[in-house]
């Protein structure tokens, strides 16, 4: 039962009635927070008073004998006010720091993009230069991204164990109300950043990306920019905080893909359990930024002429697809469903297993680095081009696999048709020894599902949201070559279904696998971001749903949802999904101890001590410790005004006559669901709710106080 209370209702004789200003009020202000009783109160008090008069007439900075260069630094401070002031006159401050959100996201992604690319082609210079050696070629081939994996987790594990892994599932937790302030460090953002290079420099061999690191460093800089845009504006610095991370989360996707709707809708349905209709325009300000100056980048750099979507595609336009095949693609979607599912149930599996063999929970504890060196030695002897490797396109790197599974024209009718030929790429690789396509594309899908379970065990910064999508367009690139064989062979000629476009499929495929995995509906947009292929919208579109509709059967968790429960974050969305009735556990069984409380007839002395027992900002008044009956809450600066002006005259009043009792506008039931609070905690904003039985006051709920009840439930699970 939750009880809603006006602030108009509070009777007049709880209302603040006093009314002595003390010439120092603004001094005082600063320093509420300091608990009071100081022997040198009276002389901070005048040093305080004489300050206050001489800033009329000169520079604070002047008035600080100790600083240097005090002319020189007024002038900087005076004219970083005017540069302030103009600023402010066209936009409030938070709009430059959404751009320039954007802009430091893109440069960064920008130079990871060409520092990995840099040692992919020092790898793959150095194992053609071993051409004719195949024991050298091996050794080459295995310990490049043997050594950087190991070096990626050493340098994550000793420096700071936080950067590892995606950082998706603890940037949920954080925006649906929960801190965690040393996710956010510097600390951990260098970390990420160096380890999440090392991680892709090991290429496609280890099949991981960058998706899910991007978003964790996007929300790391966008917490730095809140905390100087705050400082700047003089503003809520929690409501500042929770804004920038919602638009971080959408950056963090725009500056990796150039796909800034998709970077939206992506933080929408992922990151935020609530989203605010007020959070839209800087989401799309700030990926918009983000999106044009990585673009511009790539064009500066001489990788692009111009403008235009990160993969190149040659879909034809006067008829991009039958009508027909939207059975076809139907199906497809269907197939990834059930694919997903299959996927779902081995990672989940994965995780259960490193946290109960002994063997892996003792290496994932004190030897990371050798762990991660042995688990990409062996990715990377499958994948040996000499040996399983030449079934699975090994040599490619993960923007070339896409690229050539979404080619448009089919493969299979190089070998049907003798008189058709094509061109050496992108068909050289996924053909080697006159191999069949079919055979190719079969071995990479069996392969790549264990491996890529395998991969997610890795203690690094790694993102899992690409190969997802590289694996979903090679599972619709077999079912595009086999519709094109199939009916390029069975069909008559008068049906033209021989120019059939397998990319087509291999497009559905990547955007239905991946939004099946991830339980999202944004990974359709992002395939025709990516390609700029909006004809295919409506079977791109159709196969994501279908695959969502059967992977969500069942109220099966996502891998978002799974990481979370394994690492048993306190993030009440993902814990539904392993227990559904959890949220409705009533709040009242898991009340911690109560906070410091007063009486409205509390004196100078209780006051004191609470104030000096207790760091919280306000407090709950009862009529009398004996009765309980909550009356509302005081606030901790009112207190400590209170106790300075006690000091100087002697106050003989009771805390109801001198202090404003302020009314709380929301009140909790102990038969409140864990649910029903929690949002409350989310969209009403409040950060202390209390807890009334019968207009008694049974405790206090604090996003605190919910974090170790959802710490304790994920325990229970």
């Amino acid at each position: 039962m939750l009880m809603l209370l006006h602030r108009g209702q509070l009777p007049a004789h709880r209302h603040h009635t006093h009314t002595h200003t003390h010439p120092a009020c603004k001094g005082e202000m600063k320093i509420l927070d300091e608990a009071p009783g100081s022997e040198t109160d009276r002389a901070s008090d005048q040093e305080r008073g004489d300050r206050y008069e001489t800033s009329h007439y000169q520079s604070p900075l002047l008035s600080d004998p100790w600083k240097p260069c005090r002319q020189t630094r007024a002038v900087v401070k005076e004219w970083s006010m005017q540069l302030r002031c103009c600023l402010g006159a066209v936009c409030g401050m938070q709009w430059y720091s959404y751009a320039a959100l954007g802009i430091i996201m893109a440069f960064l992604s920008f130079l990871m993009d060409l520092s990995v690319a840099k040692l992919l082609r020092a790898h793959q210079w150095l194992y053609l230069k071993l051409e004719g050696n195949s024991l050298l070629q091996f050794v080459c081939w295995t310990l490049y991204p043997a050594c950087l994996c190991a070096v990626a987790s050493s340098f994550s594990h000793n420096i700071c164990p936080f950067s590892t892994g995606s950082g998706i599932p603890e940037v949920r937790t954080m925006l649906a109300g929960i801190e965690m302030p040393h996710y956010l460090s510097l600390t951990n953002m260098f970390t990420k950043f160096v380890g999440l290079i090392c991680t892709l420099s090991a290429g496609s061999t280890v099949f991981l990306g960058k998706v899910g690191p991007f978003v964790h460093l996007s929300t790391m800089v966008g917490a730095y920019l809140s905390k100087l845009c705050a400082r700047v504006q003089d503003r809520n610095k929690d409501k500042e905080a929770g804004e920038m991370l919602v638009v971080a989360a959408a950056v963090g996707v725009a500056s990796c893909f150039r796909a800034p709707v998709s970077g939206v809708l992506f933080s929408v349905e992922v990151m935020c359990s609530h989203f605010a209709l007020s959070h839209y325009v800087p989401c799309f300000f700030s990926a918009a930024c983000g999106t044009l100056t990585f673009g511009l980048f790539t064009v500066w750099s001489g990788d692009r002429e111009t403008l235009q979507a990160l993969f190149k595609t040659n879909f034809p336009t006067a008829l991009p697809f039958y009508p027909l095949e939207i059975v076809l693609f139907g199906f497809l979607g269907l197939l990834c469903g059930a694919v997903s599912r299959c996927y779902l149930f081995c990672h989940q599996w994965m995780l259960q297993f490193t946290k109960t063999n002994s063997v892996l929970v003792k290496m994932l504890t004190t030897e990371k680095a050798l762990y991660s060196g042995m688990v990409a030695f062996l990715l990377a002897s499958v994948t040996f081009p000499h040996f399983a490797g030449q079934h699975m396109a090994s040599q490619y790197t993960m923007k070339q696999l896409l690229t050539s599974l979404l080619d448009s024209r089919p493969w299979s009718s190089h070998f049907h048709n003798a008189s058709e030929q094509l061109e050496p790429e992108p068909l050289s690789e996924w053909s080697t020894s006159g191999n069949s396509v079919f055979l190719s594309l079969a071995v990479f899908l069996l392969m790549k599902m264990w491996m890529l379970v395998l991969a997610c065990t890795l203690p690094v910064p790694a993102g899992y949201f690409m190969p997802v999508f590289v694996y979903g367009a090679a599972l619709g690139r077999l079912h595009g070559e086999g519709v094109a064989y199939l009916f390029s062979t069975a069909v008559t000629s008068d049906w033209h279904w021989a120019s059939i476009n397998p990319g087509g499929y291999a497009l559905a495929g990547a955007a239905a696998l991946s939004g099946a995995v991830t339980h999202t509906l944004s990974p359709a947009l992002l395939a025709m971001e990516l390609t700029g292929q909006f004809s295919h919208a409506v079977p791109v579109l159709l196969a994501t749903l279908l695959a969502n509709a059967l992977a969500r059967s069942q109220q099966r968790p996502s891998f978002y949802d799974a990481l979370s429960i394994s690492k048993r974050l306190p993030h009440l969305p993902s814990l539904k999904k392993a227990c559904p009735l959890l949220p409705s556990t009533a709040v009242g069984q898991h009340l911690g101890v109560k906070l410091v409380q007063l009486q409205k007839a509390a004196g100078p002395a209780e006051i004191q001590h609470a104030v000096n027992t207790s760091s919280e900002t306000q407090f709950p008044v009862v009529d009398s410790h004996v009765s309980q009956i909550f009356l509302g809450f005081v606030l901790r600066s009112e207190l400590l005004i209170l106790l300075r002006h006690s000091k100087t005259e002697p106050l003989e009043k009771h805390l109801d006559e001198v202090c404003c009792i302020h009314p709380a506008s929301v009140l909790v039931s102990p038969h409140s669901t864990v649910q029903e609070v929690h949002s409350l905690l989310s969209v009403v904003g409040a950060q202390t709710l209390y807890v009334t039985d019968r207009g008694r006051l049974v405790g206090t709920l604090t996003w605190s106080e919910m974090k170790r009840i959802l710490e304790d439930l994920a325990k229970e699970i």
